[in-house]
Parts: C-alpha cells; structure tokens; sequence
C-alpha cells in the first residue's frame, strides 16, 4: 500500500504542475497562439471546473470500483490532453487540452485521501492530507522557473510533449503498484443526496469554496499577467516569483497538519489561517504597482496562510459516514476545486471589462484590473469566512 500510496502522490505532483503552469506559458502563448488573459483564464477555468464536475462520478468509482483502476484510466485521459495542448495551433485547442487534463487529473488526490481514510487512524487523516498535498506542491514549484528553464532548452511545444509522456507513464505505475482498500462490511447503502442533507457540511463546503480559490487563481493564472504588464516581467523573472509562492504553499500544507493537533481544533485554525491570507490579499491590493521585495513577500503569505485545503478536507472528513468516504470527500474537493474554476472565469470578466481596447489603454494604468481581483479575492474570503463562522467544529 506505500508503494501504491507514493506512486499517487507523484501523479499528485502532476496535477499540481497542470493547474499552475499557465501562468509562465501565459506570455509564450499569447505571442505564438494570439492567447489573451481571458481566453487562458477561460482554459484555467475549463480545468477546474471539469476536474470540480468529475468528482461525483470519481466519488461513486472510488466506492464501486476502487482507486487503482479509476485514476490510471483517468490520468492516461489526462496524458492524451496534454499532447492535444502540445499540439495547439489555436487558443480553443488549449481550452480542449486543459479540459482533458483536468478530466485526468480528478481522481488523483482523492484516491489518496480515499485510500487514508479506509486504511488509516482518523486521527492522522488531516496530518496525511497535508503531507500529500505538501509534496505534491512541488509540481506546483515545477510549473515556475524550473518550467521556464525547460521552455527555454526545448521550447514550449518540447516540454509540453515530455509532459505527456511523463503523464503516461505515471498512470501505467499507478495500475501496476497501487492496491485498492477493503470494501466496507455489511452493504450499507447511500448517495450524494445524503451528504448535501447534512447541515454540518455546508458551512464546510461552502469555505471551501471560497479559501482555495485566491490562491489557485493568483498562483496559477495571474501572478504571471500581472508581472508581466505591471512590471515588464520576463518568463525567468515569472518563474522565480512564482517559485517563492510555491514554495510558501509547500511550506503552509505541511504546517498546518500539526498545528491541527497543537491548537486542538480545525475551526479556528482553518479560520485563523484564512484571516491572515485576507490581511496578504488586501495588502497586494494596496501595492499592486510596487515592485518591491514586500510584493513577494504577500504573495508569498497568500501561499502560506491559503494553504489550508487539507485542513478543510480534514474538517469535513470527520463528519462523512465510512460508506460515503469516498462521494463525501468528492463531493468536498468539487466544492474547492470547482469555486477556483468558477472565479478563475469571473476573474478573467473582471480582468477583460478593466481593460481598455487599443490607444484608450495607454491612459489607463496597467495596474487597475489586477488592483480589482485582489479586491474581488479578498471580498471572496471575507464571505467564506463570515459562513464559516456557523461550521461545528470536530475532530476524531
């Protein structure tokens, strides 16, 4: 089962590789296919929404026919987008690749969760949760300057097919050396609909929805537009900012499994942690046109502090019932990962209205749209927050 166990967190690391690594494509695309900041924000959108929509049958297929077979079927999908990306000769057939990746990747990391939850004490679920989604953030690292390092030795086309392959062979491992956990004893039977009739979840859901989305959308999307018109960034200079986020988003998944058990409540935590990426997002708002080490350094806390995915995960996981594990935990991860799609197409809206056509452009500050999807994240947390407020706290 460690064996099993280690061959998803490396296809974990993929998953986190496809959703951040537009935004050091961004400005290669936008030269070489005529992508604008929309259209790529449309394609991230498309990712996570198709990856939000393919947890309720990822959720049943993890119950009936176990992780093994579901994520090496769905990755070697995901293997296929990316040669359909690699082979973009427009920005529709990237919006078509980002689609098949994210149908790729949607089982990979509730596999895993799946996998602890039926094998493991509940007690370290969250500790686990967050170890996996720790390392698998060095995808996360992998989509920023070691990416813009690849570009610039094989090009974009290059890279992108070594991706495929690399995606291909991870699903084959998976097959090969994964093991699916016993079934649950006595036949019980259940559905989605039981899960969304618990009052418990909403409020956990709904933060959910609302914590992931700054950090996914800024890291994966638009840090990389918004150095680069704001700044006059290079794809290099992209990449070293992006790997600082990284970096802070590897470091924050890892802390917040033991604080779990320091503090001695999921609530507070996962409510002290967002407050403090609401403090990060509204001073980027107040500096968007600083280029400054402190511009970094709140993104870099966003990363941090927005690194509670596990933990919500975790919150949410000790209300599920042992013959729903895998449609609850599903059904959890649609909330977050399908909230991040959604904003990443409002905030592509938002970024599109704010920014003026042709010579008009030039009287308007490069700096304005970015100014407002701070804001707009910002005002997401504080609504998150506000609901969670209302959440029960639990732990096993």
């Amino acid at each position: 089962m460690r064996i099993g166990i280690a061959a998803l967190i490396l296809a974990y690391v993929l998953s986190q590789f496809y959703r951040a690594f537009l935004a050091v494509l961004a400005p290669i695309l936008a030269a070489d296919l005529n992508a604008n900041a929309e259209e790529l924000a449309q394609a991230s959108g498309w990712w996570f929404l198709t990856f939000a929509l393919m947890q309720v049958p990822v959720g049943w297929a993890l119950d009936h026919i176990g992780p093994r077979r579901t994520t090496a079927l769905l990755l070697a999908i995901g293997a296929a987008g990316a040669a359909v990306f690699a082979s973009a000769t427009a920005p529709l057939h990237i919006t078509l690749a980002m689609v098949l990746i994210g149908v790729g990747c949607s089982s990979v990391l509730m596999a895993s969760y799946f996998i602890f939850a039926r094998t493991y004490s509940p007690a370290v679920f969250g500790t686990l949760a967050g170890m996996v989604v720790g390392i698998g953030s060095l995808g996360n690292i992998g989509a920023s300057l070691p990416l813009s390092w690849a570009v610039e030795v094989w090009g974009w086309r290059g890279t992108v097919w070594g991706l495929a392959a690399i995606t291909l062979a991870a699903a084959l491992v998976i097959f090969a050396l994964v093991r699916d956990p016993a079934k649950v004893a006595g036949g019980v039977k259940g559905s989605l609909l039981d899960l969304l009739r618990m009052p418990a979840l909403w409020p956990i859901l709904l933060m959910m929805a609302a914590c992931y989305a700054p950090p996914a959308g800024i890291r994966g999307l638009w840090a990389g537009p918004w150095y680069a018109d704001v700044f006059g960034a290079d794809a290099a200079r992209i990449g070293r900012v992006t790997l600082v986020m990284g970096l802070a988003m590897v470091a924050g998944n890892f802390a917040y499994g033991p604080l779990d058990r320091i503090l001695g409540s999921r609530k507070w935590l996962v409510f002290g942690g967002n407050a403090l990426m609401l403090v990060c997002l509204v001073g980027l708002y107040a500096r968007v046109d600083s280029d400054q080490w402190t511009t970094v350094a709140l993104l870099a806390g966003v990363g941090f502090f927005g690194a509670s995915f596990p933990m919500v995960m975790a919150h949410g996981r000790a209300f599920l019932p042992p013959h729903l594990t895998g449609r609850g935990v599903s059904l959890i991860n649609l909330f977050g990962i399908g909230g991040a799609g959604l904003m990443q197409i409002v905030t592509g809206r938002i970024h599109s209205a704010l920014t003026p056509p042709g010579t008009v452009a030039n009287s308007v500050p490069p700096s304005v749209p970015y100014a407002a999807l701070f804001l707009f994240y910002a005002a997401l947390t504080v609504a998150g927050l506000a609901i969670y407020l209302l959440s029960r706290d639990r732990r096993d």
